[in-house]
């Protein structure tokens, strides 16, 4: 019998235009309440299923400290997310709740 491989799920390919992240990115902050981390993972997540090295360039760091800053442990400042936002064509807006 065969041995199955499967490949690691990744969303960001699913993520095929600005409305695909723009959705997934609500989703995210719906769901996650206000909890940071996760919300900076998923704008990883959507920058990923850009191009990085273009993205970072856009937003003034390196493609590895994009990286490190959208990762679930990443702690961007305010003004590195609104240029990541920027960058990927959306902007952050706040909603009374």
């Amino acid at each position: 019998m065969p041995k199955e491989t499967f490949k690691k799920f990744d969303i960001a390919r699913l993520l095929e235009d600005e409305e695909d992240v723009a959705g997934y990115l609500q989703a995210v902050i719906d769901e996650s309440g206000d909890d940071a981390s996760t919300i900076t993972h998923a704008l990883g997540v959507a920058a990923r299923a850009r191009n990085m090295s273009q993205l970072a360039r856009e937003v003034g760091i390196s493609r590895e400290g994009l990286y490190t800053a959208l990762s679930c442990q990443g702690n961007p400042s305010f003004a590195v997310v609104l240029k990541v936002a920027k960058a990927m064509g959306l902007r952050v807006a706040f909603h009374q709740v």
